[in-house]
């Protein structure tokens, strides 16, 4: 091994080390740039329709945005609160559903013992002190969505001067292909946020209407859950379905299995129909690299390795298709 092979080795192996130490910097960067890139497709859209500067258009979108919340917190929050509250209220009721359908399972009677009839001072204490951490790990993420937040912003102002930056720490060679390449994640990245968006805000509106027609219980509270979700494929779709089934299982099984049959059919539509079709011009993600995408990051990183994910499963797929394969791999003789 020579010099030049040694150097660039510990040069590699500090790199690495570098990364992992600032990780989270990192995982707040990338979920910025998600965010900008967001905001940047609207940015363009107005820009397109009223040919105004970019600093008007983005205040104008911001504007837009914020005035959205606030009428959707004005519409909905109210009614989720009082589901919350009444959820809180169906949860004895639910333990003591589960416990009699384990009950009646031989096989289950040690997990049967394991829920607890009430909760004691003994019980209760542990559990604040979880909730304390609990509280100071919202804290933490609270500021870490801030900063999110306003480095979007900052990005969003003005990308042609950080795309600048980028490129000026690139070899000259590498120049017009990274920036081929940036313009590529740009759109894919911006193609997955709209299709995705608008998937789960379809999912959202149709649990929720099936879900009120069936007469399920907290069925907004359910369809909010719902449609956040689809943001996770495979795994978060699921884990939503477990709220409107152990709902409506306080009602009826025969109302517990049409729940399960609507969610089964809203989730098959949306995974093998409306996402695909959403996704056909950008990158539509395999199901099996997103799931393992998913427990990765979140095997290194927790919820917001999860969260972000996908994000970046679609930017380095994109990465991989221009780089590795056919760069390397379709030039390997």
């Amino acid at each position: 091994m020579n010099s030049k092979t040694l150097l660039a080795s510990l040069t590699l192996i500090l790199l690495i080390i570098l990364t992992w130490q600032l990780r989270w910097v990192l995982l707040v960067l990338f979920g910025a740039v998600v965010l900008s890139v967001a905001l940047d497709v609207l940015i363009q859209n107005l820009q397109s329709q009223t040919s105004i500067p970019r600093p008007l258009a983005l205040t104008l979108v911001l504007i837009v945005l914020l005035l959205t919340g606030i009428v959707i917190f004005l519409l909905l929050v109210p009614e989720l609160l009082t589901q919350v509250k009444e959820l809180g209220s169906l949860a004895p009721s639910l333990v003591a559903k589960l416990k009699a359908i384990i009950g009646n399972q031989p096989s289950l009677i040690g997990l049967e013992q394991s829920i607890p009839e009430k909760f004691s001072w003994d019980k209760i204490q542990p559990l604040g002190s979880k909730l304390l951490g609990f509280a100071g790990g919202a804290a933490n993420s609270f500021i870490q969505l801030l900063l999110i937040i306003l480095l979007a912003i900052l990005l969003a102002l003005d990308p042609g001067a950080h795309r600048r930056m980028v490129l000026a720490v690139t070899p000259r060679p590498l120049r017009s292909e990274i920036n081929e390449l940036l313009n590529q994640c740009r759109i894919a990245l911006g193609g997955w946020l709209t299709g995705m968006t608008i998937s789960a805000s379809s999912i959202f509106f149709l649990t929720w209407t099936g879900l009120s027609l069936l007469k399920v219980p907290l069925a907004l509270l359910s369809a909010l859950v719902c449609g956040v979700l689809t943001f996770l494929p495979t795994i978060g779709p699921t884990a939503a379905t477990i709220l409107p089934l152990a709902i409506s299982l306080l009602i009826s099984p025969t109302l517990m299995l049409q729940v399960l049959v609507l969610r089964l059919v809203l989730q098959n539509f949306e995974a093998f129909l409306l996402t695909p079709l959403l996704l056909s011009r950008t990158v539509n993600l395999l199901p099996t690299v997103a799931l393992m995408a998913q427990l990765s990051l979140g095997a290194l990183l927790g919820l917001p390795g999860v969260i972000l994910a996908l994000p970046l499963a679609v930017v380095l797929q994109v990465g991989i298709q221009n780089i590795l394969v056919r760069k390397i791999m379709d030039q390997w003789i």
